[in-house]
């Protein structure tokens, strides 16, 4: 049996891991020459470096969700339900509060708030509020909620309702122009991501002090490999769990693109199969792995808010300042001039290539692993302030 630290440090490791290709994916929309142009992903014009740049960052928003419901888990072997309901819901509601109002400056810099989103911090704190309701479920009630939505949400791929901003916030991405000046858009639909957290929240069961090691290795690699098994044979046969088919190309290489080109927003089935399935025999086989490395990935894993805000405005700043230095001026990084003012900012040359985003990227980490490791000290030495519970 291991130590309750030993398994718990497993989960902040991989939370940290994916924290941090967050950090490259967001370090490379704001300085990358070609995130203005087109999507990474689209085989027809993509290069492998970008292609995979962007695809391993696929990983950050489903393993984050589905650790969340495990950190919740391990709540509540400290608290009744009823209070460990409250919490969720303090913490739910002050999650969709940061990202209306810390979180959306970080990303346009905009003291107008003209380009309002519902992105990922917004889909974890409605994913909270529902899952306070969940935890009074018996455990197999969860756990059937959570299939049901992951494995039927695109069933509803074919249900369209214009301009229905109910219907955005539950399964479809959508844009609103509310007024000439303020843009509302939906980039996180919450059906899938609330399955994905209560998810995390019964398997955290196997992470109990009383259950075996090994047959929690078991059903972890049952798990994984299960997952990318039924990801392979839905995908090559175009059977279902995926907005779109993927298609034979010239190339093999742009082939192997569209196959594994899957559907992030909401995530599709095959996503979350393909994202979650690797999680899973990582969580497998990563419980004995000590040392530097993993200490330094810990830091991020156990302060993963603070990170989130941190790095969107050091990396938006870094940005700033580099349109300056190239002659773009600092304004252009007000993004509201991406949006309204300035529509056709993308063709005028900003950005710089990949091996730029990637120095940027090390630096970003390089600025805040001290900051972390402060603050996770900190948290460390004042576990009776309740108020770190929400940072």
């Amino acid at each position: 049996m291991q130590s309750k630290s030993s398994r718990i440090e497993t989960i902040d490791l991989l939370k940290g891991f994916v924290m941090i290709l967050m950090a490259l994916d967001h370090t490379r929309d704001y300085f990358h020459s070609v995130a203005f142009l087109y999507d990474p992903l689209d085989a027809n014009y993509t290069t492998i470096p970008i292609y995979l740049t962007r695809w391993i960052t696929n990983f950050c928003a489903p393993v984050f969700c589905l650790l969340a419901g495990v950190s919740v888990y391990f709540v509540s072997l400290r608290k009744a339900k009823k209070e460990l309901s409250i919490f969720l819901v303090k913490r739910g509601f002050w999650l969709i509060f940061l990202e209306f109002t810390i979180v959306n400056f970080s990303w346009y810099f905009d003291l107008e708030f003209k380009n309002l989103e519902l992105l990922v911090i917004w889909s974890l704190g409605v994913s909270m509020l529902a899952l306070a309701a969940l935890i009074h479920l018996p455990k197999k009630v969860i756990l059937l909620f959570s299939l049901i939505l992951i494995f039927g949400h695109n069933l509803l791929d074919s249900i369209h309702f214009e301009g229905n901003v109910l219907w955005s916030i539950l399964h479809e991405v959508s844009g609103f122009l509310i007024t000439d000046n303020w843009n509302f858009y939906v980039g996180y639909p919450i059906i899938p991501w609330i399955a994905v957290m209560s998810l995390g929240y019964y398997i955290g069961d196997i992470y109990n002090k009383t259950f075996d090691v090994n047959k929690r290795k078991r059903i972890l690699n049952y798990l994984g490999f299960g997952s990318i098994a039924v990801f392979l044979i839905f995908r090559f046969f175009n059977f279902y769990g995926n907005p779109t088919d993927w298609v034979s190309m010239e190339t093999f290489t742009q082939t192997a693109m569209s196959f594994m080109n899957v559907h992030k927003y909401p995530p599709s089935l095959l996503y979350l199969l393909i994202t979650l399935g690797p999680a899973f025999l990582y969580l497998a086989y990563s419980e004995k792995c000590k040392g530097s490395i993993v200490n330094f990935f810990t830091t991020f894993g156990r302060v993963p808010f603070l990170f989130y805000i941190l790095h969107i405005y050091l990396i938006h700043l870094l940005a700033l300042i580099m349109a300056e230095i190239t002659g773009f001026g600092w304004r252009t990084m007000i993004l509201d001039l991406w949006v309204t003012e300035d529509p056709t900012f993308k063709d005028h040359g900003y950005g710089f290539d990949l091996w730029v985003v990637y120095t940027a990227w090390i630096l970003v980490i390089a600025c805040l692993y001290p900051i972390c490791k402060k603050y996770d000290l900190y948290k460390s030495n004042n576990k009776q302030k309740w108020w770190l519970s929400y940072l």
